[in-house]
């Protein structure tokens, strides 16, 4: 019997579906060093099996969405399971380094076919305010993976070795696979896509960055998914650097600005299920302007020390939990038939406006143009809140497709 919409099992389906990549990033840091010694390797060297994943997961992207279009949504979803899968696998048996880094690589070709499927299952099922609701959900789930992805990995690694690592996520890409395959069913409604060529993909990804709304609400997931990633970028160093917290704190610190994030999801849920997309969009907005706003004003002043720019940070990612799904939801909605290609770009352009940021961010802090070094994460969490705003406020588009896909 398949999974129906509307249903628990499906929305859970889903989310752990979105959480792979997060997971197969975020489990095995606490291992690192260990991994680094038993390899006889360098910390550089390790650090490129992060750096390869983000690349690989990045830019691949852009093929499975178009690829589901034209040959529906599970078989596609299975072959990239299943890559992921033999992946890390090899992960788990590698006996050197550079094998360990090309490993990484493949696994990340697996796991970015999830998440961009995933947000296409769900834009095929539902529509308007009811699939804002459902990425909300989805969201949450994904939300949660940072809070406890890296104390499951530090307890498998003490417990089994830094291989069982690999060797649990391999395990989980197996039950997805089984369940996707016994349990999922086909959600591609009948269409005529373009093949999936590179001329075909270009006339698809036209049509969508030529529609105003599209490109309104892809922007919005860029700024709310950047106000995270770039405190992921260079929060270990403001934090513990600058403001003296333990690895045990830092790693506290961030769980409690996770939380946020999945208050937002939480509480944008159930916004849009009584207003709608737009409400959720503009409080989340003007929640992302105003955690920029206090973090920057915290540094300024020098008071309130790492609570009080933790707080202001709670904000910032509570309005990015608000944001995030509905900005999807909205960027989906239009294109039923090409919501495969749409999730796709929308990914890409999301995680490489992130990655820009974040390098952005991490070079102010290299370059020390500031008397304090939590400026330049405070300044960039002000520009990318404000233009959330600038953006929401000032396109009239948005509010006109938010309310004709309810």
């Amino acid at each position: 019997m398949t999974f129906r919409p509307d249903t628990l099992a499906l929305t859970a389906l889903l989310g752990l579906l979105t959480a792979l990549g997060p997971l197969s990033t975020d489990m095995y840091l606490p291992s690192l060093p260990t991994m680094t010694t038993a390899l006889g390797s360098t910390p550089a060297e390790a650090q490129l099996t992060l750096s390869v994943f983000l690349i690989g997961f990045a830019s691949t992207q852009i093929f499975y969405g178009p690829l589901s279009d034209r040959y529906g949504r599970r078989p596609v979803l299975l072959v990239g399971l299943t890559l992921f899968v033999l992946a890390t696998a090899l992960c788990t048996v590698a006996t050197s380094m550079p094998m360990l880094i090309a490993a990484r690589f493949l696994q990340a070709l697996g796991a970015s076919g999830p998440i961009v499927l995933a947000r296409a299952v769900a834009r095929d099922l539902y529509s308007g305010r009811r699939a804002g609701q459902e990425l909300a959900l989805m969201a949450s789930i994904m939300g949660i993976v940072p809070i406890m992805a890296p104390t499951l990995g530090g307890f498998l690694e003490v417990a089994f070795g830094w291989r069982s690592v690999f060797g649990f996520a391999a395990l989980l890409g197996v039950v997805l696979t089984a369940v996707v395959a016994l349990r999922l069913p086909e959600t591609l409604p009948a269409t005529d896509a373009e093949p999936p060529t590179p001329l075909g993909m270009i006339r698809v990804f036209g049509r969508l960055i030529r529609e105003p709304s599209f490109v309104v609400y892809v922007s919005l997931v860029c700024f709310a998914y950047a106000i995270i990633f770039v405190f992921i970028s260079v929060s270990s160093f403001v934090l513990q650097d600058v403001y003296g917290l333990t690895p045990i704190r830092f790693g506290l610190a961030f769980g409690v600005c996770s939380i946020g994030y999945v208050t937002g999801t939480l509480t944008g849920r159930r916004l849009t299920g009584r207003h709608g997309i737009d409400p959720a969009i503009r409080l989340g907005a003007s929640l992302m302007c105003l955690g920029g706003v206090a973090v920057v004003a915290v540094v300024l002043a020098g008071a309130g020390g790492v609570v009080a720019l933790l707080a202001g940070t709670v904000i910032a990612f509570a309005g990015a939990g608000l944001v995030l799904p509905q900005a999807m939801a909205g960027a989906l909605t239009p294109f039923p038939a090409a919501a495969g290609a749409a999730s796709s770009l929308m990914g890409v352009c999301q995680m490489t406006f992130g990655a820009v940021a974040g390098i952005v961010v991490a070079a102010g802090l290299e370059a020390s143009r500031f008397d304090d070094q939590a400026m330049p994460l405070a300044v960039a969490q002000l520009i990318i809140g404000t233009a959330a705003v600038l953006v929401f406020f000032g396109s009239r588009s948005i509010r006109i497709v938010a309310r004709a896909g309810e």
